[in-house]
């Protein structure tokens, strides 16, 4: 049943325009936060392009999964391990760049630092940013 009080928060949320994506709603059990901080159209008709902000707690995995798309990123700060199926694993360092390609799994461990990135994602226009794998 819906409260009047309920009821009224999601209507201020509504107005306010708030919208919860994959990307924007995440599980406080979840080490990895991803900030959308500018959503474009484009490159092609039925993709967008998302230039995110990445914050994964220290001595953390995040679980395996896939993107719909291009993720390209620079490290900001920290260290992660980094598994691409089919690639060995490399260790990512603040200064250095990476490339997931679309559909191919990978997941990350993260050292004592965590890490923070700043990663662009060209993927399919409303899917999921990332799908378990």
């Amino acid at each position: 049943m819906l409260t009047r009080r309920g009821f009224t928060t999601c209507a201020l949320c509504a107005v306010a325009g708030f919208a919860a994506t994959a990307a924007e709603a995440q599980s406080a059990a979840t080490p990895i936060k991803r900030t959308i901080l500018q959503r474009t159209d484009g490159p092609a008709p039925g993709y967008e392009t998302l230039v995110v902000s990445v914050e994964i707690e220290p001595n953390a995995v995040v679980a395996r999964h896939t993107h719909p798309g291009v993720e390209a990123g620079y490290v900001v700060e920290g260290e992660a391990e980094l598994t691409i199926d089919g690639q060995p694993t490399r260790t990512l360092n603040a200064g250095q760049t990476f490339e997931m390609p679309s559909r191919v799994p990978h997941w990350q461990k993260t050292g004592d630092k965590g890490l923070r990135a700043v990663a662009v994602y060209v993927v399919e226009k409303g899917k999921p940013l990332a799908s378990p794998a």
